[in-house]
């Protein structure tokens, strides 16, 4: 049995730049990989099915997991039944890629245990038919991001702590995309300009996140207190910079919603995995 962890990223500003005639949106962010991690457990078996354990709730044909898994089939020189146990403790639908992350755990693991023989850019390419942040978390780096998320340039940034909460709400993020109100032209920029003010790049998603679901703006209002609050993704996770004056244990335990402490990674601790 191999159990590997599957880490959550942080969106540290998304701009939406503008949109494709095949209706996909265009954007820029920085992908900061965290160490709150699912864990993923791989067991081979005997059978001919791939049984995944910890997502019950999650119909089987919509479960990244067992698409990653199929996804790899063809290329298997060395196949086998599977069971894979989840152990949840990234939030679903909060922004934080946890099921991106679960996908390309599964292609990174299976593509060693199956011999399937890929290359990090080739498990990539196919990770990004099951979801745009799939690649960052296949190449295991932080990211200056742009396309639609999968054009990625490496970048490194400074080691950081961060507050995460998470609103008792599920956002969708086809209401927050079908908005007419949504910003979707700002202007490109560099990761220079980042460099020089943070504070200055937002998500373009947080106003509509705010103001359709009230959960988000009430942690946001209680963020906002000790920091700059942002957005993660189309959320519903909100996340403030930890600094020395802060004091973190209040902060946390006077949260209206779950909250977290998490440190940055500089890498995925998948990046060297062997079987």
């Amino acid at each position: 049995m191999l159990r590997v962890p599957s880490p959550a990223k942080l969106n540290l500003f998304l701009h939406i730049t503008g949109r494709r005639e095949n209706g996909y949106h265009e954007l820029q962010s920085i992908f900061q990989l965290i160490d709150l991690y699912d864990w993923l457990e791989f067991s081979q078996t005997d059978s001919n099915q791939i049984l995944i354990e910890g997502l019950e709730h999650v119909d089987l044909e919509q479960n990244l997991i067992y698409r990653a898994a199929h996804m790899l089939l063809p290329h298997a020189k060395h196949s086998s039944g599977l069971n894979i146990r989840i152990e949840k403790n990234i939030p679903m639908g909060a922004g934080l890629g946890g099921g991106s992350s679960n996908a390309a755990t599964t292609l990174i693991v299976l593509n060693q245990l199956w011999q399937c023989g890929l290359t990090t850019e080739q498990l990539a390419a196919l990770g990004v038919k099951l979801g745009a942040d799939v690649p960052i978390f296949v190449h295991g780096r932080n990211a200056w991001a742009e396309g639609i998320g999968e054009h990625l340039t490496f970048i490194d940034l400074d080691q950081k702590q961060y507050i995460v909460l998470k609103p008792d709400c599920f956002i969708s993020t086809q209401r927050l995309f079908s908005q007419k109100t949504l910003t979707r032209d700002t202007k490109p920029t560099k990761f220079c300009a980042y460099q020089l003010k943070p504070s200055d790049f937002r998500n373009s998603f947080e106003p509509l996140a705010r103001s359709l679901y009230p959960e988000v703006d009430e942690a946001m209002q209680y963020l906002d207190q000790f920091g700059t609050a942002k957005l993660t993704g189309t959320g519903a996770c909100v996340f403030v910079e930890v600094t020395e004056q802060m004091k973190i244990d209040d902060i946390l335990n006077h949260s209206p919603c779950k909250a977290f402490l998490v440190n940055s990674l500089n890498e995925s601790p998948l990046t060297h995995f062997k079987v």
